[in-house]
């Protein structure tokens, strides 16, 4: 124990000295060093089919991400949208109010660890103490005091600034959640635009093919009248009719799920009303893509900087643990007067003071002190792991992005070419179910496989967007570029 004291002994004395906190050192993680996202190059420009929504794409590496990303789409109700939303959406509301108290226990703990606390006190008492007998002191008395205390903890082995840090680093993950959860609502909100402009073009599309097909029925109708077909075509064709039409429910469905979904993100009731309605025509496809290089991505994407927060936020737990270790000094002083009646309260005869220092050394707790940093290094330990799957699941998002909106520009080049094949078809068999060259079975095939090739490059079509707004959320969404700063509350500028 001796030893353990004159230890302790030399450490308050050497760390004095130098102003050292012990504890690790947080410096943040080194970048990735790869020189791409995949391991085979991409190509700078994407395939490009004479559509719409059908233009190349160029993948650019030397452009900024606009911290107003979804400007791109080129959709003045969009941009409505979403500056509506980031006022009124409740969860980036929440998100800031997350931020401001965190802020507020900062500064909250700087008064307390950083400056001595200094209290004022004044009290008056009235007491009756016991009598004696021929005593001449009144057994009735008033006792009036006033004071001030100091106190001070030195912080000799950096234990009250490792708290500081803390909740410095407290700070950053809050600010850093609050811009996750900004890129998350922006981009929820594009793809869910994105998801009803594509249900609002399919139903338009099955709309007409029901109404090709009623004209079909008619004409088959009329051909039964004449005695030119048997009554089973009609019944196939008003078959495939109830087919077509049975769809446009669920289809309608969908749109009315995706509406109440857009207006929970807008922060209103669905029922409340006075959303716009999205076409794919009216959203225009971006067609240069600012990719963030991968040594900057780890900056950028608000997932990754809140992990190093907590990351930052362990290492310095493993300093506070490390400093309840170590003696604890704590320097003390009052000054004060105290009397039996007010008017010899600034009688110099009646003033009290008091110093004083303490030093508090843990010398045995039953391995406490020692268990609880071995823990705050296993939270240290975990937090590092923590970070860097962030990190890979980071890479792995934009790896993802990147290779679909490859994908789906050669899906919708086949996509288009499928289409054009089917309606060229469907035109020829029309023409020959006309003359009688073909059967009504060969005609409905024809009916059938030309919708669901409809649908499906119209699908192809949204596919491109949403992976387009996918891109965007995977390399960050772009908020380092607003001039005013997330914890603000707004949604800020654009530098760009």
């Amino acid at each position: 124990m001796m030893k353990r004291l004159s230890l302790s002994a030399a450490g308050v004395l050497a760390i004095a000295l130098a102003g050292c906190a012990v504890g690790p050192d947080f410096k943040a993680p080194p970048p990735p060093d790869v020189a791409g996202y995949t391991a085979s190059p991409l190509p700078k420009q994407t395939a490009e089919t004479r559509t719409d929504g059908g233009s190349a794409q160029q993948l650019d590496f030397t452009r900024q991400l606009s911290a107003q990303w979804w400007k791109m789409f080129q959709s003045s109700e969009l941009d409505a949208l979403i500056e509506k939303s980031l006022a009124k959406n409740p969860s980036l509301a929440a998100a800031q109010a997350a931020v401001n108290e965190a802020r507020e226990n900062l500064a909250a703990a700087k008064g307390s660890l950083l400056f001595p606390r200094v209290d004022a006190s004044l009290a008056g008492v009235r007491e009756k103490i016991s009598e004696q007998p021929l005593s001449p002191v009144n057994p009735t008395l008033n006792v009036l005091s006033a004071s001030v205390s100091v106190s001070y903890s030195l912080d000799l082995f950096g234990g009250s600034r490792r708290q500081l840090e803390a909740l410095g680093a407290q700070v950053d993950y809050q600010r850093y959640q609050y811009e996750a959860a900004y890129l998350t609502l922006t981009s929820n909100l594009v793809t869910t635009v994105i998801q009803e402009a594509s249900l609002n073009a399919q139903i338009a599309a099955t709309k007409e093919i029901v109404a090709a097909e009623e004209a079909q029925l008619k004409l088959v109708r009329h051909q039964f009248e004449l005695g030119a077909v048997p009554q089973s075509a009609v019944l196939l064709q008003q078959a495939e009719l109830a087919r077509t039409s049975a769809s446009l429910p669920t289809l309608i469905k969908q749109l009315g799920f995706t509406r109440h979904a857009l207006a929970a993100l807008a922060g209103q009731l669905p029922g409340e009303g006075g959303l716009p309605s999205f076409r794919l025509e009216a959203l225009h496809l971006p067609e240069t893509l600012p990719v963030s290089l991968p040594s900057a991505l780890v900056q950028q994407r608000p997932d990754i900087q809140a992990s190093q927060a907590l990351f930052h936020q362990a290492a310095a737990a493993v300093g506070v643990a490390t400093a309840n270790l170590y003696p604890q000094i704590t320097l003390s002083g009052g000054y004060g007067v105290q009397s039996s009646s007010l008017g010899d309260m600034f009688n110099s005869s009646h003033t009290v003071w008091n110093l004083g220092a303490g030093v508090l050394q843990p010398l045995f707790h039953g391995g406490e002190l020692e268990a609880k940093r071995r823990a705050s290094v296993a939270v240290y330990d975990q937090a590092a792991a923590q970070y860097r799957q962030t990190v890979l699941q980071a890479f792995q998002n934009v790896a993802d992005a990147l290779r679909a909106l490859d994908s789906d520009a050669l899906a919708l080049q086949a996509q288009a070419a499928a289409e054009a094949a089917a309606s060229a078809t469907l035109d020829l068999v029309r023409r020959q179910f006309q003359l009688g060259a073909v059967s009504q079975l060969t005609l409905l095939t024809a009916e059938r496989d030309y919708q669901q090739q409809h649908i499906a490059l119209i699908t192809a079509r949204a596919q491109r967007y949403a992976d387009t707004a996918t891109l965007f959320q995977a390399l960050g969404g772009g908020w380092w570029n607003r001039a005013v700063a997330a914890e603000d509350g707004g949604t800020g500028k654009d530098m760009n």
